[in-house]
């Protein structure tokens, strides 16, 4: 049995097969599906998970290298929110987009891990060290 680390059977699956330079979307609850693309959906109920747990969950199995957040998250947000975001990807280099090219990476992620996060524009490209 595990006793630390990922539980979500699926989410450490996904975890094993990403690979050197492929990318991981984590999604707020708003963010529309893929064909295509793998989903793991743990939305539960309004920010149960938000998007920053499931990063902090991730990052003892993910070595994470480049990061993309859409433009939008900046306008869209309070100082406090922004901030968290920052600090939790302080240590990524970390580029700002327009949201339509921030879509446009999703088709070629190995996963998109969709959370209850209500945060507007949360979603955070990932791309594997």
């Amino acid at each position: 049995m595990i006793r630390h680390g990922i539980l979500n059977p699926a989410i450490a699956s996904l975890l094993r097969r990403v690979r050197h330079t492929n990318t991981l979307v984590i999604a707020d609850r708003g963010f529309p599906s893929w064909p295509g693309v793998e989903t793991i959906d743990l939305s539960l109920v309004d920010d149960v998970p938000t998007v920053l747990q499931v990063l902090d969950a991730l990052r003892e199995n993910f070595v994470v290298g480049p990061a993309w957040m859409a433009n939008e998250f900046l306008t869209a947000n309070d100082q406090p929110t922004r901030e968290a975001f920052a600090a939790a990807l302080a240590s990524t280099e970390l580029t700002h987009e327009p949201h339509v090219a921030l879509k446009q990476r999703v088709p070629g992620a190995i996963g998109l891990i969709r959370t209850g996060d209500t945060t507007q524009y949360a979603n955070v490209v990932l791309e594997s060290a």
